[in-house]
């Protein structure tokens, strides 16, 4: 039996995160830890945990194996190295960190502790995104990336109602969190730590100088376009915009074109097509009902890799490559997107 822990029992934890852990038969839910007595005894009672506390060392102190953390952005770096520094194996939400020598921190702190770290990206899950991936190398050397993510998040974004379906959820969250540019909101760290970081795993490329633009509200960033340069040549177009309405599907579209041709993944559609130069036409199969968005997977690879099995399509080395993009971006955008080089 694996002992969990969960810092930062907010909404999405208790939606996704601690459901996933309690219906594992080999964990126990040890401690968990939010603000405010009332929620926290709230979310204690009613999964089982056997400790609760407001303060995230307390939870620590037990020597949890596994810790999830999923705290507002930018309590992510004290919550995941305080972590690591127990002992445990750990699971951090996207975006990884705000910063990326935060990030990398993380990374470094891992391999001295020789702890698995991943990130919550849980695109990189999906039924046969694995395959996806192996079928990329066939384009040949990879020269362009287009990478296009548009989700219905402007309610989070924007305003002060958000989702209408927060109205049942077991937690409704602080909109403030997620409005705050010091605390990471706005669509870039919200939503494009998703389609980056799949973009990122998917092609091994590593990004090297950044220009942006975006179009926001009260500072906060709602529509974001980059141009990306990365090591060796290769480019990249990336787009996001919190445009769908609510309900509907996400949009996630990327194409990779090499030397050789072109795959075209479109997540949403469920389609993946690879057609080559020379003739070659081949398709990766979508599960049934496509390919749409969970992050079971991530918490059940966090318990797996904790016991010594399973595969981490997540590490944290893309989880910091991520925030190297998403920092760079937003910097170019306050500098009327002037190009940024990414720090690594």
């Amino acid at each position: 039996m694996l002992r969990a822990a969960v810092i930062g029992a907010g909404w999405f934890a208790a939606q996704n995160h601690i459901p996933v852990l309690a219906r594992r038969p080999d964990v126990t839910l040890d401690g968990v830890c939010r603000l405010g007595a009332d929620e926290l005894e709230r979310v204690r009672s009613h999964f089982g945990f056997a400790f609760a506390a407001e303060d995230f060392r307390d939870v620590l102190a037990r020597k949890p194996d596994i810790v999830v953390v999923a705290s507002p952005h930018d309590l992510h770096h004290e919550h995941a190295r305080a972590a690591l520094e127990a002992g445990a194996h750990v699971l951090v939400e996207k975006p990884m960190t705000l910063r990326p020598e935060d990030a990398w921190d993380l990374v470094a702190m891992a391999q001295r502790a020789g702890r698995h770290l991943l990130v919550a990206n849980g695109y990189h899950y999906l039924p046969n995104v694995e395959t996806v991936r192996a079928t990329v190398p066939h384009v040949g050397c990879i020269e362009h990336v287009s990478c296009v993510f548009a989700s219905a998040t402007r309610p989070v974004f924007s305003g002060s109602v958000g989702f209408r379906r927060w109205r049942t959820t077991f937690f409704r969250p602080d909109i403030a969190t997620w409005q705050a540019p010091e605390r990471g909101g706005g669509f870039a760290y919200g939503q494009l730590s998703h389609s980056v970081a799949l973009m990122l795993w998917l092609t091994g490329l590593y990004p090297e100088r950044v220009a942006a633009v975006s179009y926001g509200e009260s500072a906060i960033d709602l529509h974001d376009a980059a141009a990306l340069r990365f090591r060796g040549g290769a480019i990249a177009s990336i787009a996001g915009a919190a445009a769908v309405p609510e309900g509907e599907q996400a949009r996630l579209r990327l194409a990779i074109t090499g030397e050789a041709g072109t795959l075209e993944f479109d997540v949403d559609l469920g389609r993946c097509r690879l057609a080559l130069h020379d003739g070659t036409l081949a398709t990766v199969p979508a599960p049934d009902g496509g390919w749409r968005y969970d992050c079971v997977g991530p918490v059940d690879a966090l318990v797996e890799l904790a016991q010594g099995r399973g595969d981490n399509r997540s590490p944290g080395e893309i989880g910091a490559l991520t925030v190297e993009v998403i920092a760079a971006m937003l910097q170019s955008a306050r500098s009327d997107g002037a190009a940024i080089r990414c720090q690594r």
